[in-house]
């Protein structure tokens, strides 16, 4: 049994997100808080596995109250909250802070939109029970390996990344040079929220980041982050690498999917490529991995201690296309030596 707590201060919330998670026989609501102070003296008696979390809230927001939780009483949180202009940087915000996961609220009338979040919402928290949750210590920003590479048009670097994986990413690309080949990312996150993200990570990192566009030709130096609800695929002509973006049915679950990229890049680039599958719930990524090594590309996959949620690297080292299980801060530089 899962014990949930449920923080929100609309009542009417509060009771619609008990009735849902209650539905499933894995979870049991152990409370309800209508702030973050009545929260954290519930949090100490009743010591739930995971809680959550509305943002916008009396006497504390919400991203305010995960921040001193992840300090002191480090627990899994869901944020479930409605989309608002500025939800894109508030559920970044909370995803940096600590959060496992989130979940939009669909309506201002959350009685009209719960059968829209059920599944999600109940999947999601389930997920979070079995997240790696550590205390949260704030991220200095990442110093690059300053090693020299040769600028080519003929390596590239994919990586695959879902629950937890926006803070990961911004360890690993933060490690990377501007010398770096091109790099193509698939993060699990919805399409409102990956242009935000692409900003932040630019400001990070001595990387260029963007969106990924479809017909792009890839560009050393530069960080293609794919869209929300599309595949994206590698592509060559001549001697150049370029970006096919297009519409398609979920592959291993998800859309872009992992397995869709990796799998053109093992096509395309073979022994050229160096794949890297960070945190994440379940197995998408794993077997176009897997694809990969035997098409002579080098491969690394994030460690149980460090990830989040050790799921689609445990299922890409038990396919065997992995060349090296390492930390999460040792990535960065193992790309690079892989490179000279």
């Amino acid at each position: 049994m899962i014990r949930v707590l449920i923080v929100d201060d609309s009542a009417t919330a509060r009771h619609i997100l008990r009735e849902i998670l209650e539905s499933d026989a894995r979870l049991k609501v152990v409370g309800l808080a209508a702030d973050a102070y009545i929260a954290r003296d519930m949090i100490v008696e009743l010591k739930p596995d995971v809680i959550c979390l509305d943002v916008e809230m009396p006497r504390m927001d919400g991203v305010t109250f995960l921040q001193k939780l992840m300090l002191h009483y480090p627990t899994p949180v869901v944020m479930v909250s409605s989309l608002t202009r500025n939800s894109a940087n508030t559920t970044l915000d909370a995803l940096e802070a600590g959060a496992i996961d989130y979940v939009t609220k669909p309506h201002s009338h959350i009685y009209d939109g719960k059968e829209e979040i059920k599944e999600e919402l109940i999947q999601k928290v389930v997920n979070a029970s079995h997240a790696r949750v550590q205390k949260k210590i704030p991220m200095m920003k990442v110093n690059p390996h300053h090693t020299s590479l040769s600028e080519t048009t003929h390596k590239v670097i994919v990586i695959g990344a879902s629950t937890g994986g926006t803070e990961a990413l911004k360890v690993v690309l933060g490690g990377l040079p501007s010398t770096s080949p091109a790099v193509l990312v698939v993060q699990h996150m919805p399409h409102s929220f990956l242009e935000s993200f692409a900003m932040r990570l630019n400001q990070l990192c001595v990387l260029d980041v963007k969106m990924a566009r479809h017909g792009e030709f890839l560009q050393t130096g530069t960080v293609y982050i794919a869209q929300g609800g599309k595949h994206m695929v590698l592509r060559r002509s001549g001697a150049s690498y370029f970006i096919e973006i297009g519409l398609g049915a979920k592959v291993s679950g998800h859309c872009p999917s992992v397995d869709v990229l990796f799998n053109s890049v093992s096509k395309v680039a073979g022994s050229n490529a160096i794949g890297v599958i960070l945190t994440g719930m379940g197995s998408d990524g794993a077997r176009g991995l897997f694809h990969m090594h035997e098409a002579g590309a080098k491969t690394i996959a994030q460690n149980e201690e460090s990830c989040v949620v050790y799921g689609m690297p445990k299922e890409s080292v038990k396919l065997g296309g992995v060349d090296e299980v390492l930390p999460l801060p040792e990535i960065a530089h193992a790309i690079v030596k892989m490179l000279v």
